[in-house]
């Protein structure tokens, strides 16, 4: 008889019982990324020497302790990918969490154990977050609904940082309701009332999709979002490049990286995997100027997608480039594949404007989903906006 692998989506870490309410996510269980600060426990961030080094936290990060408050029982922390810069989750340090939908691929970093324990049913709800990715990547390749929340609207107190200024949190749940109604907990009410009806699509971005069999699917999925929303239609190109906003996303990212980890990555050595280690070595040769001029830009593409959005339009885009790449895949494959990822996370991550990925798609056998932008603050007319496409779906 065939045995099924351990999921390595939890770490073992000293039991902890922290008390929950009574509220509308009693009887759900939590894993919460080993970025975000529990009360009783080192918030090790995926690093061995981060973990030996930290004291243990001394109160609950915010925002988990809102879904303690509401019902839910803590049952663990959960992988992350170091330092939280990656997107494959596959930590130098630890045993790869395994992709339930597909154990032959990556479960996506860097909230890998959380989208690692929720499909495969250890947690019903689990805590990520995204600043390049790292909710949107993991949801696709494992068969989820992932919601990169509007930047700035969920609080990150108590929360290792990467880049402040792209860093947002996020959340994985068993199904699109308990998804909707731990969106409700954590964001409270929209500020206006987006009925995001005008689906729009830039053509570029689906360029970006690896191969015909992507293509196929991806048409497949388009096809059951516009029977919903109508017929999109095509938007104008940002003025700045794909490649200048990739550029942009990477450089702002690197800047406020090594300024918030360089200092403790250069007093001694870390020992960093190496596709972490080369993103901190380049994020440390990029000046002041650079990243001020890089600021600038992105205040240019935000107010340029919010002019096209308005407070009614969705962008309808591709998740990922395909299917969650293998685990046996070469490093610098897995770097060329992260790179075509960068280039459509990079629309939501420097605008700041919320986008749900939705798996209504397969390619290769594997979960792949697709993706509504949509404006500043309309989180949560997302999640209803995907809810009822999913409903459609089935």
């Amino acid at each position: 008889m065939s045995t099924i692998p351990p999921l390595n989506a939890l770490l073992d870490l000293p039991t902890v019982n922290l008390p929950s309410g009574k509220g509308p996510l009693t009887g759900e269980t939590l894993a919460v990324k080993d970025i975000f600060d529990i009360a009783g426990l080192v918030t090790g961030g995926g690093n061995p020497q981060k973990s030996s080094e930290s004291p243990a936290a001394t109160r609950t990060a915010p925002a988990v302790q809102g879904l303690l408050d509401a019902g839910a029982r803590f049952i663990g922390k959960s992988q992350t990918d170091e330092l939280a810069f990656s997107m494959m989750g596959q930590n130098a340090h630890f045993p790869h969490p395994v992709n339930p939908a597909a154990p032959d691929r990556v479960s996506g970093g860097s909230s890998s154990g959380s989208a690692s324990a929720v499909a495969g049913g250890l947690a019903t709800i689990a805590t990520g977050s995204d600043t390049g990715g790292s909710i949107r990547a993991p949801a696709s390749f494992c068969g989820l609904v992932g919601l990169r929340t509007t930047h700035g609207r969920i609080s990150l107190e108590g929360t290792l940082p990467l880049a402040p200024s792209l860093d947002t949190f996020g959340w994985f749940a068993k199904d699109i309701a308990l998804y909707e109604q731990v969106g409700a907990i954590l964001l409270g009410a929209d500020a206006y009332d987006f009925k995001l009806d005008r689906p729009l699509f830039i053509p570029l971005l689906e360029h970006l999709l690896i191969g015909e069999a992507e293509d196929a699917a991806y048409r497949k999925m388009y096809a059951t979002v516009c029977a919903h929303l109508g017929q999109a239609r095509s938007a104008r190109q940002p003025t700045a490049s794909m490649d200048d906003l990739h550029l942009c996303l990477r450089q702002i990212q690197g800047f406020e990286a090594w300024a918030a980890h360089g200092a403790w990555i250069s007093a001694k050595e870390r020992n960093l995997g190496r596709a972490v280690k080369e993103r901190f070595e380049y994020g440390s040769t990029i000046d002041l100027a650079t990243y001020k001029a890089q600021k600038k830009r992105r205040d240019l593409f935000r107010n340029e997608l919010a002019d096209l959005l308005k407070d009614d339009g969705v962008m309808v885009m591709p998740t990922v480039p395909s299917a969650a790449p293998l685990v046996s895949t070469s490093f610098d494959d897995s770097q060329a594949y992260r790179e075509r990822c960068v280039r459509l996370f990079c629309l939501s991550g420097l605008s700041g404007f919320p986008q749900i990925t939705l798996p209504l798609g397969q390619v290769h056998g594997a979960p792949f989903g697709i993706s509504l932008l949509g404006p500043k603050g309309s989180d949560r007319a997302l999640i209803r906006l995907g809810r009822d496409i999913l409903k459609r779906a089935t």
